[in-house]
């Protein structure tokens, strides 16, 4: 929960990727689902129905930072504040979020309740930049997937890396069912990436580990989706 110039108040409401793209149908820039609803999109659930393999208390949408702007003006019945280190700071029209400021929480004027999350990713000319790491880089082609209906969401290796920082149940369960999933150059990707951050991140053994694609490789996802874990 953060903190709202001195008040504490943090209701989410639980949105699905089919309102996101409703409310950013003005955007020019590039955008794509984030998060856990990310992970839905790649194994190809059912997202635009009431069902989804586990809950997702908030729906996350990747943007650049350099389009920042652009994004905001297109929702200009919407009020974003700044979300660092559990305070959430008012961003007045027309100003950028500071740079060391790396989400944006969002909802209508006027509303209690918690929409949208932005996350700011980093760029350099075409290709997009992990801030954490910034020799890790992809060309937007390799970055941005789309569903089968259309939708634009983050690459599963990427999406896998941002959750390996801090793990939480439901990112320990999210690996879990997308790692053995992952194809050759994704699953080679993540584990270089996870090599440069961390030299012993703990998922790595599975990684390294050939039969580790086997153990689920036949299972239906929908088969797993009784998995209880913490919302997004």
């Amino acid at each position: 929960m953060a903190d709202i110039e001195g008040s504490s108040t943090a209701t989410w409401r639980a949105v699905r990727p089919s309102e996101g793209i409703l409310w950013l149908s003005r955007l020019t820039t590039r955008w794509w689902v984030a998060g856990g609803w990310a992970l839905e999109l790649f194994l190809g659930g059912p997202v635009l129905d009431e069902s989804a393999r586990r809950p997702h208390a908030d729906l996350d949408i990747g943007i650049l930072r350099r389009d920042v702007l652009q994004v905001l003006s297109a929702l200009p019945s919407w009020e974003f504040f700044e979300a660092k280190d559990g305070v959430l700071t008012r961003l007045c029209e027309g100003r950028a979020p500071r740079a060391d400021v790396h989400s944006l929480w969002g909802r209508p004027a006027n509303s209690t309740e918690w929409l949208l999350e932005l996350m700011l990713d980093e760029s350099e000319g075409n290709r997009w930049v992990f801030r954490r790491q910034r020799q890790l880089q992809r060309s937007f082609e390799t970055v941005i997937r789309r569903s089968s209906h259309g939708i634009p969401y983050l690459a599963p290796e990427i999406q896998l890396l941002y959750k390996a920082r801090a793990i939480r149940a439901q990112d320990q369960a999210d690996f879990e069912l997308v790692a053995p999933r992952l194809d050759a150059d994704a699953r080679a990707w993540l584990r270089n990436a996870l090599s440069l951050t961390d030299a012993h991140h703990k998922w790595l053994p599975a990684l390294d580990d050939p039969t580790f694609s086997e153990t689920l490789a036949d299972v239906a996802p929908e088969s797993r989706a009784g998995t209880s874990v913490t919302p997004d």
